[in-house]
């Protein structure tokens, strides 16, 4: 995994919700914060990948805070945590909002999403026939490469990496869209569709990225084609 440098802003007494362990233990370098005010003026000489406001652990969801930082640097991401049963306030302005309780895998995986790319290392998956470079945002499913953007490349990794297991749409909308709104799922039929026209050689009869009518998408590729 891509090391990051991450400024985290965390109450003092964080108890069980705090990030710090999750993120030495992936390798992060870390400069921790304990209220806004402080985050503020550590920015004005401090270069960090992303900012984590883990809010859960404040007096303050921080909106007013992120909005600060936010403006200070408009390039770089912000984490916005909030405590388990709190509304998500998009007046934050971050880029990705995390509700507790969640795994530390998941906290991790967001800070992945968010670094820049490294492109002195090429990250392949691969499924069958299909070979989707990361780092590029391309995939070749045996007639060359073409480009995806980066929302397509994400949503087919997401089948590359659990390929013959049925992801339901809500699985798919919070790991790639990183929202739990399904009430309109028109933006995922689109990308799967446009998923399609760079794996199935007839989009509109896909043999490999199939719906399963009521639940969601699989993607299985028969074994003579492995």
């Amino acid at each position: 995994m891509q090391k990051a440098v991450i400024l985290l802003v965390e109450g003092k007494r964080a108890g069980q919700y705090t990030a710090v362990p999750a993120l030495e233990k992936a390798g992060h370098q870390l400069k921790l914060c304990h209220t806004g005010t402080a985050a503020i003026k550590t920015l004005k000489d401090f270069e960090p990948h992303l900012i984590i406001f883990n809010a859960a652990t404040m007096r303050t969801n921080g909106a007013r805070t992120c909005r600060r930082l936010k403006k200070s640097n408009g390039e770089l991401p912000i984490i916005h945590v909030r405590a388990a049963g709190e509304a998500e306030d998009p007046d934050a302005d971050a880029d990705v909002y995390l509700e507790q309780p969640f795994t530390p895998r998941k906290l991790l995986n967001r800070v992945k999403d968010l670094l820049p790319i490294d492109h002195a290392i090429e990250e392949t998956v691969r499924y069958g026939h299909i070979s989707l470079y990361l780092s590029k945002k391309s995939v070749d499913a045996g007639n060359g490469e073409s480009r995806l953007t980066p929302k397509l490349a994400h949503l087919l990794e997401q089948f590359l990496r659990y390929p013959c297991q049925v992801l339901t749409r809500r699985e798919l909308m919070q790991r790639v869209w990183k929202t739990d709104y399904i009430g309109d799922t028109r933006t995922l039929d689109v990308h799967i569709r446009w998923v399609r026209e760079h794996i199935e050689e007839n989009p509109a009869k896909p043999q490999f990225l199939k719906t399963v009518r009521g639940k969601g998408y699989i993607l299985a590729i028969p074994s003579d084609l492995k």
